[in-house]
């Protein structure tokens, strides 16, 4: 059976390689992440450029972005393997050390000319709207714009890492999580400042609208290619009901020549790893796998309808 391919980010309109040739040099660094963080990089540079792409921001912000996604997590290259690789819950003393890829991303940045003007990047993807994040606890105005997009993209992606999707049914409980990211606790009495940026929540909810707009898109994307899948699977079905009906001939038929000729029209229909003895099996194979394609389909446009109705204040 043909294995069904998909690839759970749809492709990305800007690409690393169509980069000048200078900062692509610089970007080489990035190559010595372990593979995780690099398919993560790659990720999270994906999603900031086409959240940008949604938000109908200009071209050189949009590669920006793409840039300054790429490399947040540069500052990991410096993080001992052994609390890197971790499994399970850091400790105390381990996350305040992980904590440090933020600026120590950012310090190697600034000794590389090329790298220098994506900064923003590796130093203020974790900081806040509500001051609760880190390096510095910045507040709203103060974290750079790019920066709260690429907040956005990386703790999506991180969140479906974690959950180990491979598929997009049920990635509306992701985005709820990260609506409750972007809207204010409820019952917050604004009596002085904190309280006030308390309020903010800790990701921009413009983003995050863009984010579920690319969400969409990748659904349908998926979508599509579950029915290309859905439509090799209903030629092979086709394929081996035509060797039934030739056994059946074949079956009834009492002259010999008759005989060898079904026979031969079956053996002719029959693809690599079939036989006459499997084929069958094979084919329910085929008919199994057809109900549970469908079956997706739907639910990923149910999925669709989930995400629209989902609510994000701006």
């Amino acid at each position: 059976m043909l294995e069904e391919k998909y690839n759970f980010y749809s492709p990305s309109n800007i690409k690393i390689n169509d980069l000048d040739s200078s900062i692509k040099n610089s970007l080489r660094v990035m190559d010595n992440l372990d593979y995780f963080t690099k398919v993560h990089s790659e990720n999270v540079a994906n999603l900031c450029t086409r959240i940008c792409e949604y938000m109908h921001c200009n071209n050189q912000f949009t590669i920006h972005c793409l840039i300054a996604g790429y490399i947040h997590d540069l500052g990991k290259l410096f993080i001992p393997e052994e609390i890197l690789s971790k499994e399970g819950k850091l400790t105390p003393e381990e996350y305040e050390i992980m904590k440090t890829h933020t600026t120590l991303g950012y310090e190697y940045c600034m000794k590389d000319i090329y790298l220098r003007p994506y900064s923003d990047g590796p130093w203020y993807h974790h900081e806040s709207l509500n001051g609760t994040g880190y390096p510095r606890g910045l507040r709203k105005n103060d974290i750079p714009y790019s920066a709260q997009i690429i907040r956005v993209a990386d703790e999506y992606d991180a969140l479906v890492t974690k959950r180990q999707y491979t598929t997009h049914v049920n990635i509306s409980e992701t985005l709820k999580d990260l609506i409750k990211d972007a809207e204010p606790p409820k019952n917050v009495v604004a009596l002085d400042q904190l309280s006030q940026n308390e309020r903010l929540g800790k990701i921009n909810a413009k983003p995050l609208k863009a984010l579920f707009k690319a969400v969409i898109a990748d659904i349908l994307y998926e979508i599509s290619g579950v029915m290309n899948y859905v439509s090799y699977l209903q030629s092979q079905i086709r394929r081996l009901d035509n060797v039934i009906k030739y056994e059946k001939k074949m079956q009834t038929t009492k002259k010999p020549v008759k005989k060898d000729y079904y026979l031969t029209g079956m053996k002719l229909l029959l693809e690599q790893g079939e036989t006459l003895d499997n084929f069958k099996t094979i084919q329910q194979e085929y008919k199994d796998a057809l109900v549970t394609r469908k079956k997706r389909i739907d639910d990923l446009y149910k999925e669709i309808k989930i995400i629209k109705k989902l609510k994000i204040k701006i």
